[in-house]
């Protein structure tokens, strides 16, 4: 449970979302905490792995006028997540490999579906990837609501 205790140094709580290829489940949070939480957090992704982000994430997220295009897929930074007051996995993978957390820092696991994995026509994957946002913009809105 998150407990509120801020490691970093700013004034501001440090979000940090955690995921495989930083590409879709992250990027999602990432938009949503940045568009909700404003100027109240700092918030950031990163993944095992960096995989670009995702265009059908930033079509799903233009399409609640969220723009993240201008977000990077960036690889998990261990200076980033020993200052982070909240680290994030959005996925199992993410929660398996992610580096230990320092004592202090709130880690919250976040198991979704990957969208990028999803098959079927365009309309089908398109539609699992709003699930899914649906779904993240839900989990941001009670982490915010739970740390402001």
């Amino acid at each position: 449970m998150l407990e509120g205790v801020y490691l970093n140094m700013d004034t501001k709580p440090l979000i940090y979302f955690l995921c495989t290829g930083n590409s879709c489940r992250s990027q999602i949070a990432e938009g949503f905490a940045k568009y909700y939480g404003g100027e109240n957090f700092k918030v950031l992704s990163a993944g095992i792995e960096n995989r670009g982000v995702n265009p059908v994430a930033l079509r799903v997220m233009a399409e609640v006028g969220i723009d993240i295009s201008n977000q990077t897929s960036d690889l998990i930074d261990e200076n980033i997540l020993i200052k982070s007051d909240y680290v994030i996995t959005l996925c199992g993978d993410a929660n398996d490999k992610c580096p230990v957390t320092p004592p202090g820092v709130n880690r919250e696991h976040w198991d979704l579906p990957d969208p990028a994995k999803s098959s079927g026509s365009e309309q089908e994957i398109i539609e699992t990837f709003r699930m899914v946002c649906d779904t993240i913009k839900e989990k941001v809105m009670d982490l915010l609501k739970r740390i402001h």
